[in-house]
């Protein structure tokens, strides 16, 4: 993608604090027309806070703003607006029941006449189709319910409505974490017509092969601090690594084997509703073994219907050789399992709340005294520890899970399942959303899981995790099964065979295989 000549906008020394935590240090950022300038750094680096001040979202402490070269003050989102930035945040800011077209003028809803007037909504259809028919979309989805669009058309929407706004920079935080391959290359193609049209793209992402495909010029931050700005094409990926982290990262995925041992968990015959087919699977200790497929192949699924959160039509459970009855999450956590799920902000924390209250949220049992009483002092010791143990950043444990990054929010969520003593721990997209030095300390407690005796069972969709991670990959396409293949003979190829259901018959599942 080209770079158009002219500076669009600059920040020069941008400092931001929360009480005492100063988050940026003097940041000096510029951007030019047209082209994709990406933001890489390790969750916590300061990036989610700079693109704030830049939308108007939080109030710089101390340094300048200019826009097409004359300085400027962006206090509020609507300042942002009127210079012509638009935001795509990770978590799309839409109503699901409302029409496309509704969705993309919210907020700045046109009127036929004066303020008190009836809504134009003629007028905001047309222009909706427009937008979405420069993005290469049907214009005729401008009437659709929203929720009836797929992610990746959902955040087309947005841009459209950034279209709408004639933004001259869109800052995209996360736009393919929840993409599909094919939505995700749709997003690609509008990127460039974007770039094409001399519109700037501030672009954060933690996938380094799409940073390499997409980026023209790379600024590296690091504990607050601006590192270096780098051209993509012409610098190596291990060096942006080493910038980021601060340290050489040898092994991204520090797997450590461990000698097979006997059968430590065991799904028998269970059957997820909706599905076709029964699955049947085992774990043994000393493995850590991953579940791989296609968006929609029923891999969450899965695992919900395991640790009780969705009924199943018939299966059986086994612990050590000894069958558990789970009917619900509570009774899979009194069976010793933990499930860190995919959407941790939904599902895993509790995020207007203290992070020593979600530590112990899974296992407040834990806490209470002879009177019935929860011992506050003893939750607070404890998730002190594991905030200690895992490197949380902040580490004030009265700090809400909400003003954490996404890495150290999934950090506290592993914490909250530590501090239940699990057995068998289900991570689910451990990764998803979080830098690379935060995937290797996610991977390395993997490791210590399985040393101290824990069933590690983890689903991703991305590959080279899988493969750089387990001993043992299981294969998943329309809920059932597809493949069970050993470290040594999972490759990506045999792996997407598996996953579109064209492996050879010497692929299909091994039951009855052992681990290692």
């Amino acid at each position: 993608m080209a770079v158009h000549a002219g500076s669009l906008l600059e920040l020069k020394g941008i400092k931001k604090s929360f009480n005492q935590n100063h988050v940026l240090k003097g940041i000096d950022l510029e951007v030019t027309a047209g082209e994709v300038h990406v933001l890489l750094g390790e969750n916590g680096a300061g990036k989610s806070t700079l693109i704030k001040i830049m939308t108007g979202a939080y109030q710089k402490d101390a340094g300048e703003v200019y826009w097409e070269g004359k300085q400027v003050q962006v206090n509020n989102p609507v300042d942002a607006m009127n210079l012509g930035i638009a935001t795509i945040y990770q978590e799309l800011n839409v109503i699901p029941e409302l029409k496309v077209y509704e969705n993309i003028f919210l907020g700045r809803e046109i009127k036929k006449g004066g303020k008190m007037s009836m809504i134009d909504h003629k007028k905001m259809k047309k222009e909706a189709e427009r937008a979405l028919g420069m993005l290469g979309q049907d214009p005729k989805i401008a009437d659709q319910i929203l929720g009836e669009l797929g992610i990746g058309q959902q955040q087309l929407v947005e841009i459209a409505k950034a279209l709408t706004l004639d933004a001259k920079l869109i800052i995209m935080d996360e736009p393919t974490a929840s993409l599909s391959g094919s939505e995700v290359e749709q997003l690609y193609d509008c990127v460039e017509q974007l770039t094409e049209r001399g519109i700037a793209i501030v672009f954060i992402s933690h996938r380094l092969d799409e940073i390499r495909r997409m980026g023209d010029r790379i600024t590296v931050l690091r504990d607050g601090y601006k590192i270096e700005t780098l051209p993509v094409k012409t610098t190596e990926t291990d060096h942006w690594i080493e910038l980021m982290v601060g340290r050489s990262l040898d092994e991204k995925y520090p797997k450590k084997s461990f000698e097979p041992g006997r059968e430590g968990f065991r799904v028998e015959n269970l059957k997820v509703a909706g599905t076709e087919a029964p699955v049947d699977f085992s774990i043994h200790y000393g493995e850590i073994v991953g579940i791989s497929g296609l968006v929609g192949a029923g891999r969450t699924e899965l695992a919900r219907a395991i640790f009780g959160a969705d009924k199943r039509e018939h299966g059986n459970l086994f612990i050590d050789g000894k069958q558990v009855k789970i009917k619900s999450p509570k009774d899979a956590i009194k069976a010793g399992m933990a499930f860190i799920t995919e959407d941790r902000k939904s599902e895993g924390l509790l995020l207007d709340q203290p992070l020593d209250f979600n530590i112990g949220l899974a296992n407040m049992k834990k806490f209470k005294n002879k009177s019935n009483l929860v011992n506050l002092k003893g939750i607070r010791d404890e998730a002190d520890n594991y905030v200690k143990e895992l490197k949380v950043r902040p580490s004030d444990i009265d700090l809400h899970a909400r003003k954490l990054s996404g890495g150290n929010q999934q950090k506290v969520v592993i914490a909250k399942w530590l501090c239940t003593n699990a057995k068998v721990f289900i991570f689910d997209e451990p990764t998803r959303g979080i830098d690379v030095g935060a995937k290797v300390e996610v991977y390395r407690l993997m490791n210590q899981l399985v040393d101290n005796g824990a069933i590690v069972l983890m689903i991703s969709s991305d590959l080279p995790e899988i493969l750089g991670m387990c001993d043992r990959v299981l294969v998943m396409s329309e809920g059932r099964i597809t493949a069970d293949l050993p470290r040594n003979e999972a490759t990506q190829e045999r792996i997407m065979k598996a996953a579109t259901g064209t492996a050879d018959a010497a692929e299909k599942p091994l039951i009855a295989a052992t681990g290692g």
